[in-house]
């Protein structure tokens, strides 16, 4: 692989199964399905073992979506068993979401490896500048909307997400704030619809990838193994497990912060992941 040997490979295994707990842990905090924090870390794990830069990062974004499947579901059931998930909103969302899904999924097949930094990179800081200096004035209306606007809420939703392999917590978190929906609301609502996004998302990169596999041999072969399309099997299993492990302490977390506490542990770790990527581009 590239030149590492045993121990190198023993500790990127360790450093996976570290960022898995830390991934499960923020997708109970924060309901975004862990995926912000996986894609930066599985991005300079797949730098060490030789990927390809032009199909690093979509390589990236396909591994989280898969691996945050099971974490946003257990996520998601224990943010329903305290009854703060808005299941009216999710009715909602739910087929605009996986159109979205679909659209960024066939985007990605296409799509130039810079598009998913700088998608990354600008959301995330959107996101976080709203966070971090909104004030509750700050508002699009005093009700979620209805009809076309919601279902082109939930499209954009299911689209961004794709293109940056989180759960869509950072959008619907978001959204939500911005209609005067309580912070613990939008994160509970957000973690069902991690699991709305991550499933399709998933299936998506492996068919996105798949042209990859004939321009780049060695995406499939020799320096990720057992890889699928957009899709690394191999870094799945390492992080799954201690995710799954920990996403309920991380939502028993976010139900003992304050509102402004959470809002601004939210802010200054997106503020830190697109800082990340925008080094990357800088310096690609």
């Amino acid at each position: 692989m590239a030149g590492l040997n045993i121990s190198e490979l023993v500790e990127l295994a360790l450093a996976l199964v570290a960022v898995g707990g830390i991934a499960g842990f923020l997708a109970g905090v924060f309901g975004i399905g862990g995926g912000a924090v996986l894609v930066p870390v599985l991005y300079e794990c797949f730098r060490l073992v030789g990927v390809p830069l032009e199909v690093r990062m979509p390589l990236c974004i396909g591994t989280s979506l898969a691996i945050i499947i099971p974490t946003s579901v257990r996520s998601y059931r224990a943010h329903r068993a305290r009854g703060s998930v808005d299941m009216e909103v999710l009715k909602q969302w739910a087929l605009p979401v996986i159109v979205g899904v679909i659209i960024g999924s066939v985007v990605a097949r296409y799509a130039p490896e810079r598009l998913f930094k700088i998608v990354f990179v600008v959301v995330a800081w959107s996101a976080a500048a709203r966070l971090l200096f909104g004030r509750e004035t700050w508002r699009l209306g005093a009700e979620l909307p209805k009809g076309l606007l919601m279902k082109f809420y939930g499209t954009v939703v299911g689209l961004l997400s794709t293109l940056m392999g989180i759960g869509g917590g950072l959008f619907s978190n978001l959204l939500m704030t911005f209609y005067g929906r309580s912070i613990h609301q939008s994160v509970a609502t957000s973690s069902g619809l991690a699991v709305l996004i991550s499933i399709p998302g998933a299936i998506g990169y492996i068919y996105a990838g798949w042209p990859a596999a004939s321009r780049f041999p060695e995406v499939a072969a020799l320096q990720v193994p057992f890889a699928f399309g957009y899709v690394s099997l191999i870094g799945a299993l390492l992080v799954m497990p201690t995710s799954l492990l920990v996403a309920p302490l991380g939502v028993r977390v976010a139900h003992a912060m304050s509102k402004r506490t959470l809002e601004t542990a939210f802010g200054f770790y997106l503020l830190t992941m697109g800082a990340r990527f925008l080094i990357a581009l800088v310096y690609a």
